[in-house]
């Protein structure tokens, strides 16, 4: 489905990525760990056409998408949930579920996506009229992700969802992300937690300073002495 080779990224004056690859497969969820500033959120970022890629390919479904623009990359069915949460937060709950629908494949089932979206999501329904800046940072979250399956995405891009949340709602945010997963979604999840991250992913990467450096079954990497050495910056 997603196959990113060899891409370098520049943030600035720096190079962010040098040499990430990676692959993700139909249904499948696919994690990438590593410590701050490894370039995780970098090269998500580059899948869904927000960084220029400068070097390497990215392609989908055997379609070169490297340069392709945001815009293009969500109606090829990628959602972006970015670190952050990047709500509206002067509107309501539905108004920014609504602004999730903008490709031309939601906009035909608008009022039943929302309807399913909001089935799916309780906490959304009894707020719908509230505005999301009011929200607990849980329930942002759980916005968020609701209004990226609000463009029926065939491939769901999270970038540290559980970021700053209190234990009890990080678990409910992964019971999310298994029930989408569940559905036949692919999932490529960036997250600190890497056990969290792991322990349910069929595959795993670990980058470091920019690069790929090890990958296999996820559960496998949970302790594994190069996950650790990335995570730990050593």
């Amino acid at each position: 489905m997603l196959a990113v080779r060899h891409i370098g990224v520049d943030r600035g004056e720096a190079r962010a990525v040098t040499d990430v690859s990676l692959e993700v497969g139909a249904g499948e969820l696919v994690a990438v760990v590593g410590g701050n500033g490894a370039g995780k959120s970098t090269t998500l970022r580059a899948i869904s056409g927000l960084e220029r890629v400068r070097t390497g390919t990215i392609t989908l479904d055997g379609d070169d998408v490297t340069r392709m623009s945001p815009h293009h990359i969500v109606a090829a069915g990628v959602a972006h949930v970015a670190e952050g949460r990047r709500l509206f937060p002067a509107m309501t709950v539905r108004e920014n579920l609504l602004m999730g629908a903008f490709n031309k494949r939601a906009r035909h089932r608008l009022d039943t996506l929302l309807s399913e979206v909001l089935d799916r999501f309780g906490v959304l329904a009894d707020r719908a009229g509230q505005r999301a800046g009011t929200m607990s940072g849980g329930e942002q979250q759980l916005l968020a992700i609701a209004r990226a399956l609000m463009s029926q995405p065939r491939l769901l891009l999270l970038d540290e969802p559980s970021l700053a949340l209190a234990p009890k709602i990080v678990q409910q945010v992964f019971d999310v992300i298994d029930a989408i997963h569940a559905e036949g979604i692919a999932v490529l999840l960036v997250e600190q937690n890497i056990r969290h991250a792991l322990s349910r992913a069929d595959r795993g990467y670990v980058v470091d300073t920019g690069r790929t450096v090890h990958s296999g079954p996820g559960p496998e990497l949970v302790d594994h002495p190069i996950t650790q050495a990335a995570y730990l910056g050593v």
